[in-house]
């Protein structure tokens, strides 16, 4: 793909995603003149680079979806459920080619616009679908009608004055590439109706005899259509913004990163310097280099800091892609159902950002098939016909939370267990509390639907969850009430290569524990109370269970007398060696090598090798398979 090709996808999928969200707030309130212009912009300036690009089908959609919304802004055609419906149909269609753009398929091998796609919106435009008139008031109808006649063809003069013989816009396309503040040539006169549209698609104001000229045309609107102060208050908001490629930025931060280790391990061999007396010159030379080392460490951080600023994205990126994924899902599910974002702005590193699509459309597909009762079950047992699921982000400390809760059924931990026996995931004798029992949705293979469907019950997607959140350092948590609802809670780090962590040390390795999961330290006794043979401390009056970091890791067994209280769902106290401070760690993810509760590495500040402890291993209890501190 070539840089301008590559350049107007960027451009164009952005100003897809937006469409999606502006069509669902339309589909909410019909009346929006704001929403109604803002769609029309957005499909005016892709068709224009479209066009430029030489992408037919891309013209073809957008062209007649902008007739459209030309003819709904007018009052020419009504906004109708079949136009919402048409105008998403050609929003999935432009996603979909740019997608496959970006994907490396050449421009020549596009799917063509479907022709059902094509009738939908000519019959939108038409006002086809629009309700029936009230019976009580058949004169006003009656004109109306008569009215609207003459202004269909008020879109087509337009549409055809953008045009050119050849098929294709040029104004606009024009528009579409030159540099914000451009002024735009002026069209040749003609009785065309309004050439002044392709204007929308400026990124600046256009000089303000353009205007004149244009205010003067028949089927003019003088409003939506005017190039004013906020299109050029965004073309220089522009400006201020340039595309990197995210390998550059990684390169980048992984440099920041080696420098803030290198100033770190100055910073200890100065520190060993000092313990030997320099005189004379020798003395001024130390405290010069002492004051240049710290200035070189503090701007270190800052540049560490700054480049990892880069890296960070708002979630709402991610789920402003979901409102209409759950609209087609429940509609297809026969279910009425709505979704709540809160948290859109909350900021993560953008590795996270794009890892979490997959895991939340699985938790998704899950809440509605699975969750969800349809209204009739609900309306039965005293629910809102319309069920409620919530999506919702937060910082919390060093991490973030990703909360996707419905007021659905809830989960059964007895038909779970059944289930996950017939299915030989678990021995039929074992036993499990319901948290243990709501972790086994978790397993490959396991689902309660009898037959699998083209939503669910094939038994991988909240498999893919659990494997995607811990690929990042995370962990996911289940809270469930028979009747109330489900709750899945993912913790994460806001970024992942630089982690905050307690460095500890036992059987003679370093190892580092993601503060995340640190509550407190404390000293432990020679012996313990056992409850059913194995070791307990009571820690502020409540008994924990003591679990040993060495034979955790099948170390050889040493003497651990210092506890780490550890923040799990169900906390217990991590024996440790000793405990060797706090550090913030550049993470080396381990990719040759795979190691039961080690998800990467580090150099600490004496440019030691560390051992970093998974997140979600320390969160499970150490796997709650290994033996008991003795």
């Amino acid at each position: 793909m070539d840089d301008m090709l590559k350049d107007f996808v960027v451009e164009a999928m952005d100003l897809a995603v937006n469409v999606e969200e502006h069509l669902l707030r339309l589909e909410r309130d019909p009346d929006n003149k704001e929403t109604l212009n803002a769609v029309f912009r957005s499909f005016h300036t892709i068709k224009g680079g479209a066009g430029f690009m030489g992408l037919p089908a891309l013209v073809t959609a957008c062209h007649l979806t902008e007739n459209l919304f030309d003819a709904l802004r007018n009052g020419a055609a009504p906004v109708t459920p079949s136009a919402i419906e048409a105008s998403l149909q050609a929003s999935g269609f432009v996603a979909d080619q740019l997608n496959d753009l970006n994907n490396g398929t050449p421009p020549e091998q596009l799917a063509p616009m479907p022709p059902e796609l094509e009738r939908m919106l000519r019959e939108a435009i038409e006002g086809k679908g629009a309700p029936a008139p009230a019976a009580a008031a058949p004169a006003a109808a009656a004109p109306a009608a008569a009215a609207a006649v003459p202004a269909e063809p008020v879109a087509a003069p337009a549409a055809a004055s953008e045009l050119g013989e050849d098929g294709l816009d040029w104004h606009a396309m024009y528009a579409a590439v030159v540099p914000p503040g451009t002024a735009l040539p002026q069209e040749p006169a003609q009785p065309a109706a309004p050439a002044a549209a392709p204007a929308a698609a400026a990124p600046a104001a256009a000089p303000a005899a353009h205007h004149d000229a244009a205010a003067g045309k028949p089927g003019w609107d003088g409003v939506e259509r005017r190039t004013g102060a906020p299109a050029a208050a965004a073309g220089a908001a522009k400006d201020e913004s340039i595309r990197i490629d995210a390998v550059k930025l990684d390169a980048l931060l992984e440099v920041a990163g080696e420098s803030v280790q290198a100033a770190n391990q100055a910073a200890v061999l100065l520190e060993r310097l000092q313990q030997f007396k320099f005189e004379g010159q020798a003395a001024t030379l130390m405290a010069t280099l002492t004051e240049t080392l710290e200035r070189a460490s503090r701007y270190s951080a800052e540049l560490q800091r700054a480049t990892l600023a880069t890296r960070m994205q708002p979630v709402g990126r991610l789920f402003q892609k979901f409102p209409r994924l759950v609209r087609e899902l429940a509609k297809d599910l026969g279910k009425d159902v709505e979704l709540n974002i809160e948290g859109a702005e909350t900021e993560v590193d953008r590795v996270v950002v794009d890892s979490l699509y997959d895991p939340l459309v699985h938790m998704l597909r899950n809440a509605l098939d699975h969750g969800v009762e349809s209204p009739e079950d609900r309306a039965a047992i005293g629910k809102p016909a319309k069920a409620v699921i919530s999506l919702k982000a937060w910082q919390e400390a060093n991490s973030v939370m990703i909360v996707l809760s419905d007021d659905g059924r809830g989960m059964d931990p007895v038909k779970l267990k059944k289930k996950a026996a017939e299915k030989g995931l678990i021995s039929e004798t074992a036993v499990l509390s319901d948290d243990e029992a709501y972790q086994l949705v978790f397993l490959p293979g396991f689902s309660t639907k009898e037959v699998a469907s083209s939503v669910s019950g094939r038994g991988v997607g909240m498999d893919v969850v659990k494997t995607a959140v811990e690929k990042n350092r995370g962990v996911v948590r289940i809270e469930s009430a028979l009747g109330k609802g489900t709750k899945f809670a993912i913790r994460l780090p806001i970024e992942l290569s630089i982690v905050p962590t307690m460095l500890v040390s036992t059987s003679g390795a370093l190892l580092a524990l993601p503060m995340a999961a640190v509550q407190r330290v404390v000293e432990l006794p020679e012996s313990f109370m056992s409850v059913g043979s194995a070791p307990v401390l009571k820690d502020q009056g409540v008994p924990l269970p003591v679990r040993s970091l060495a034979r955790a890791l099948c170390y050889e067994d040493c003497s651990e007398r210092v506890g780490i209280v550890v923040n799990a769902p169900q906390p217990y106290i991590l024996a440790v060696e000793a405990v060797d401070g706090t550090a913030d760690l550049v993470i080396k993810p381990m990719t040759a090598l795979t190691v039961e509760g080690i998800t990467g590495t580090a150099r600490s500040a004496e440019g030691e090798l560390v051992l970093v402890v998974g997140l979600s291993f320390l969160m499970d209890g150490c796997r709650n398979s290994v033996k008991l501190a003795a």
